[in-house]
């Protein structure tokens, strides 16, 4: 038996009918439908319509034993018997269009697997009389002799006696393959789950512990999230993450390639305008943020699950709508960002002489992004997101090094204006586009230690990156005054290699960041299109059809860049004013409002938020589009 094995918990007797319904309905999340091993489909040559039972699922108090690493054996035993004693044969039977599951590949290999689930849906009489077993003598966990007689049974065995002398560890002993798979959702070393559904939108939107990174104190198996949808079943886990950890985290979520665009949203508001705006979006910000987790605390899960708990199913769809748009946003964004820098420092290395221009550097990033989109796992994209952390940090010192030395050296630049009247709603789009990182909230709470300590850690963290973000803008907008451009590292010295070596870092590190963007908006496409149980492990038509998907998703990213490309500072205070307000200020403002809000006081808070986001969505976003309209 592998080590996996020893995760898990339950002693029903796999031939008990109690242990068969719980077994039926593990293995019913997991094995395809319209399969089936009951005899009279399997005789059949074509498919049949079969009366089946429904399985019930187990029921909350199992679960909460599995929650529970110190729940001892007697406990999940109890709580085994009381949900297949409660969840019997009430439910009416249904037809079912069946075919045999020996059709599948491998059929005969996972037969057994499917004759678990075709005893507990067939019919059955009613008990005439109730039949008292002996008690059982031994320990309430001890193998029968039955199972220790199956492949493996020795071995459980004497891991579950080592288990129960060692309690105090917490560790938890699988009986059978089934109970490992209700925990784990895996079959030699593969998720059977598809792994779409596994890194569904709650992956990184709505919870991704993924995103968190581990450390060596991590125990080597952990125990996934938990998700109360049908595209991500596993069991939860208490979050592990120190309040130190956690404020690194929070620094990452929002210093990104959003501070880029600063010193230009600077230039089109003015110096004392921009940094009063980037103050007020950060307390406005850490109001909704609270609406946002007093939602959580009373709610639970994700953003997604709060609307749909609150508001319903299309409100749900609307959240997603809403982040699928400003990932998309954000995507394009970069991928005009890494294409301008890199045409400045081709221009600076090469003298002028004849090179790609911005159009042709747009296309040319499909090459790399392509690879990149169709990862899958969002794990697998850390180290880069890692480096282009890297980088972006290098950057900023240099900007603080040479902006602060200039100034020194030769003052504010004359051309600065405390307040521009023509451009300033660029700047609040900007602000806004700078600020959103409302997804990432709700994960990063969840993977608190103390999770009770995360508000003031979070205002703290608004407080440091206010500065931060302020400082980059006002600095380089001082230093440049008029000439500051969207791409501020060519308003440095273009014949220093420095300048040049963090030009070209710059651009790897908005490139590195698209994928990591993109990854939300594709899942959160390929749900709506293709279904929560569409898996290309299952279809390899389905897979190419999502690499198709996920290939014409950057297609359009590059069309869209390549349109915005005139003018990268519009379309990312478009972004910010159109997508992203919405999704900072007016849902959760709404979501507290109609299922938190109690007090005429709460209530009138809620509806001038919710009232301010609309008209200011509305105005910045016609005032943008008339400007670029205007050229």
């Amino acid at each position: 038996m592998s080590e996996p094995d020893l995760v898990g918990a339950s002693v029903d007797s796999p031939n008990s009918s109690d242990g068969v319904h719980r077994q039926a309905a593990i293995l019913d999340r997991h094995l395809p439908e319209g399969y089936s091993a009951d005899p009279e489909v399997s005789l059949a040559t074509e498919p049949v319509e079969v009366a089946v039972e429904p399985v019930l699922a187990p029921s909350s108090a199992s679960q909460d034993h599995f929650e529970s690493p110190a729940a001892s054996a007697t406990e999940l035993g109890a709580s085994s018997n009381d949900n297949g004693q409660n969840g019997s044969s009430d439910a009416t039977p249904t037809l079912e269009t069946l075919e045999s599951s020996l059709k599948l590949q491998g059929g005969d290999i996972h037969r057994d697997m499917f004759k678990i689930k075709a005893r507990a849906s067939s019919l059955r009489r009613s008990n005439t009389f109730s039949h008292h077993p002996s008690p059982h003598l031994g320990p309430t966990d001890e193998l029968t002799h039955s199972e220790q007689l199956e492949p493996g049974g020795f071995r459980r065995q004497h891991l579950l006696r080592r288990a129960r002398q060692r309690r105090q560890s917490g560790l938890i002993v699988a009986n059978t393959f089934v109970d490992f798979l209700d925990l784990y959702g895996s079959f030699a070393g593969e998720a059977l789950e598809d792994t779409d559904e596994d890194e569904d939108e709650s992956a990184v939107i709505e919870g991704p512990e993924e995103a968190i990174e581990d450390d060596e104190q991590r125990p080597l198996l952990v125990r996934p999230k938990a998700d109360r949808r049908k595209s991500s079943r596993r069991r939860g886990r208490e979050g592990d993450a120190s309040t130190v950890k956690t404020f690194f985290t929070l620094i990452k979520a929002f210093i990104g390639t959003g501070i880029l665009f600063l010193p230009k949203a600077f230039r089109n508001g003015g110096i004392l305008f921009s940094s009063l705006a980037l103050v007020s979006v950060s307390l406005v910000n850490c109001f909704c943020f609270r609406l946002l987790l007093d939602c959580r605390h009373k709610y639970g899960g994700g953003y997604g699950e709060i609307g749909q708990a609150i508001v319903g199913p299309r409100f749900r769809s609307l959240i997603l709508a809403s982040i699928a748009i400003s990932q998309l946003g954000f995507v394009c964004s970069g991928i005009i960002f890494t294409a301008e820098n890199l045409f400045s420092f081709l221009d600076a290395v090469t003298k002028g002489a004849g090179h790609f221009g911005v159009p042709a550097l747009i296309g040319l990033q499909f090459l790399p992004l392509i690879p990149l989109a169709l990862i899958r796992n969002i794990s697998k994209l850390g180290p880069v997101a890692l480096v282009a952390d890297a980088f972006i940090l290098i950057g900023l010192v240099y900007i603080w090094y040479y902006d602060i030395g200039s100034l020194a050296r030769h003052g504010i630049e004359p051309s600065v204006k405390l307040f521009n009247p023509t451009d300033f709603p660029l700047t609040l789009g900007s602000a806004i586009f700078t600020f959103e990182g409302i997804g990432l909230i709700l994960p990063i709470q969840s993977s608190m230690k103390k999770p009770h300590h995360f508000k003031g850690l979070l205002y703290f963290v608004m407080f440091l990156i206010t500065a931060i973000f302020t400082s980059v803008g006002a600095l380089c907008y001082a230093t440049f005054g008029e000439k500051t451009k969207i791409q501020i590292i060519s308003n440095f010295p273009q014949d220093s290699p420095l300048v040049n070596a963090v030009q070209f870092l710059y651009s790897l590190a908005v490139l590195a960041g698209e994928p990591v963007q993109l990854f939300p908006a594709v899942r959160i496409l390929e749900t709506s299109i293709f279904g929560e149980r569409a898996t290309g492990k299952k279809s390899a038509a389905i897979k190419w059809k999502k690499n198709g998907l996920r290939t014409l998703t950057i297609a359009a990213c590059i069309g869209v860049a390549v349109v915005g490309a005139s003018d990268l500072d519009k379309f990312v205070a478009l972004t910010g004013s159109f997508a992203c307000i919405p999704l900072v200020y007016m849902y959760p403002a709404y979501l507290h409002y109609k299922g938190v809000a109690e007090s005429k006081r709460e209530k009138c808070l809620d509806i001038v938020t919710m009232v301010v986001g609309a008209v200011a969505m509305v105005y910045t976003t016609s005032v943008i589009v008339a400007q670029w309209i205007q050229g």
